[in-house]
């Protein structure tokens, strides 16, 4: 293994530094956005408050889509900070440096640590990479873990015999299913391995017997049991029928039956072909001069590239194959693939053509960001309806003079730069883009994404002594309330959720007040003893007190569908 001197050591920790800035920007400035965000945040706080922090619940219910891990990380994160802003981000945060430390040292035990710091880089680049470690979704976490499991499996694959780091690589994926449900994907790693280890390739060589090998059940069995037992054990002490359907539902149906009959975010089978191409910009520019290189890396028997390679193909046929996909499923192997590219980015950066297309890129980006900034700040109807879906209350003006000025700094890169160094043109251009979206979106955008300003103003039309119960509505609205609110059920069907909501409001006529999304208003509610708080989230809210419910009528039977989540 390439030995690592002073320089290499300062070089990575200022990378480090400039990696935690650049990831941690914005942090505190927001609060959760739909549609993942405010899910987990809510959950995450009502552990907090109720001290349950074995099962999760969304409002009154229990909320199985998830394991809880990525939640206790929030509640953990808000215990020791005491700022939820700041806590719901931490966990991606930390995952997003985990990754790319672990990519660095991957690429200088197998190369050296230039390429492990290309290959890092380039995985700082990419804009998928940073826009979801900006957020608080689980996948970062997950793709944090599996690289984690991956770094230890391909120390005993590759640089071995490592049999702690195999077992504990187990371990680490059995950390992924108990988070997500896919942190076995680690273990296809032993694939790859096994075809170049037949072939003859130069690999880690040990007894194909070794009992050791099936050390590595009980290590993975072990990390999924330290979640699973207690929280069956649990069940059982609560005997009632929910918790019973809680550990039916997040055992069973939110894992393989969720995957062999996918009900969600149904996609054909190339869906993920512009998410290599588009969401891996710009990382994807480089893959024409990758190929080349590792073709004749294939030829050569050269098992560092096949296996990092052959598991990130085998990830993307394993999402392929479900009929639901997101983006963000494939993250995990863009470590994976960016640890490949790290010994010939060197290169690669240097040619010609990506340097002018670079350039290129970059100026586009400019020349579009100005002018929709400029287009929009003329007062287009189709500028200021986008502005009002966003409930932005000055008709979008900051939003449009923030995107004129990312606009003009990317184009003063561009020309600073020039084509000779083209990809220092897009990578600034890409800096300013997202120091613009972190420090100046996040604050612009946040009331009306977050549901903060429409529940403030929700509070503020009822008065701070009146009852609040919520109909038709969404996580972020129970989370953003400016006190202590009553649903009446989150998958209930919103007819049931009014009929619910009438009846606690007779209790307490002058002091109970509904908030409840339009649509489930139907026409059991006389809108002009109503008031209408006003539009979040591309939809519109009121607020009524019992006085403007039609006595008699029957709400409507139509469905109002929660915010999906992904596998």
């Amino acid at each position: 293994m390439p030995s690592v001197s002073a320089t290499d050591r300062r070089q990575f920790l200022c990378f480090m530094l400039f990696a935690l800035v650049f990831l941690a920007l914005g942090i505190g400035l927001r609060d959760p956005w739909p549609a993942d965000e405010p899910r987990f945040a809510l959950a995450a706080k009502q552990m907090v408050e109720s001290g349950d922090w074995m099962f999760p619940h969304r409002g009154s219910e229990l909320y199985a889509d998830k394991p809880p891990l990525f939640m206790w990380l929030q509640a953990g994160g808000y215990e020791l900070l005491r700022s939820w802003r700041i806590a719901f981000l931490l966990p991606s945060l930390l995952a997003g440096l985990l990754t790319l430390a672990l990519t660095w040292d991957l690429g200088r035990r197998l190369w050296n640590p230039r390429a492990g710091l290309y290959a890092a880089g380039a995985l700082l680049c990419v804009l998928q990479f940073v826009y979801q470690v900006k957020r608080a979704q689980i996948d970062p976490l997950v793709m944090g873990e599996i690289t984690l499991a991956n770094w230890l499996l391909l120390r005993h694959c590759l640089l071995g015999p490592d049999w702690r780091a195999y077992w504990l690589g187990c371990f680490v994926a059995g950390i992924g299913i108990i988070t997500k449900g896919v942190g076995f994907l680690a273990l296809l790693m032993l694939l790859p391995y096994a075809l170049a280890r037949a072939r003859g390739w130069e690999v880690t060589r040990t007894s194909a017997t070794s009992w050791r090998w099936l050390l590595g059940i009980p290590a993975f069995l072990a990390a999924i049991a330290l979640w699973v037992v207690p929280m069956l054990l649990a069940v059982r002490a609560r005997g009632a029928p929910e918790y019973v359907a809680y550990a039916r539902d997040i055992l069973l149906h939110q894992t393989a039956e969720r995957y062999a009959e996918h009900w969600s975010h149904p996609k054909p089978f190339w869906y993920f072909i512009p998410v290599l191409l588009l969401g891996w910009f710009p990382l994807s520019l480089a893959y024409p001069g990758a190929c080349v290189r590792w073709r004749k890396a294939w030829r050569e028997r050269d098992a560092r590239i096949a296996l990092p390679l052959g598991w990130a193909a085998l990830v993307l046929a394993f999402f392929t194959l479900s009929s639901g996909k997101r983006d963000m499923y494939v993250m995990p192997m863009l470590p994976m693939v960016a640890l490949a590219m790290g010994p010939y980015l060197h290169d690669i950066v240097r040619a010609r053509w990506l340097r002018i297309a670079a350039f290129t890129i970059a100026l586009l980006l400019g020349m579009t960001a100005l002018g929709y900034g400029l287009w929009a700040l003329q007062g287009h109807a189709a500028a200021a309806r986008m502005a009002q879906a966003r409930g932005l209350t000055d008709g979008g003006h900051a939003v449009w003079l923030l995107l004129v000025g990312i606009g003009a700094a990317m184009l003063v890169a561009a020309l600073v730069f020039r084509a000779r160094r083209g990809v220092h043109a897009l990578l600034a251009g890409l800096c300013v883009l997202w120091t613009g979206w972190s420090l100046c979106a996040y604050p612009l955008l946040n009331d009306s994404s977050s549901a903060a300003g429409i529940m403030r103003d929700a509070g503020r039309i009822i008065g701070p002594d009146a009852q609040l119960g919520l109909v038709g509505w969404r996580e972020q609205n129970l989370l953003m309330a400016d006190r202590p609110a009553t649903d009446f059920g989150f998958s209930a069907p919103t007819a049931q959720q009014f009929a619910r909501s009438t009846q606690w409001q007779q209790a307490a006529p002058d002091r109970r007040w509904v908030f409840a999304i339009d649509d489930a208003l139907g026409a059991c509610v006389d809108r002009a003893k109503a008031r209408r708080v006003g539009e979040a989230n591309r939809r519109v809210w009121w607020v009524y007190r019992a006085d403007a419910v039609i006595p008699g009528c029957v709400p409507s039977t139509n469905e109002v569908p929660p915010d999906e989540t992904g596998l």
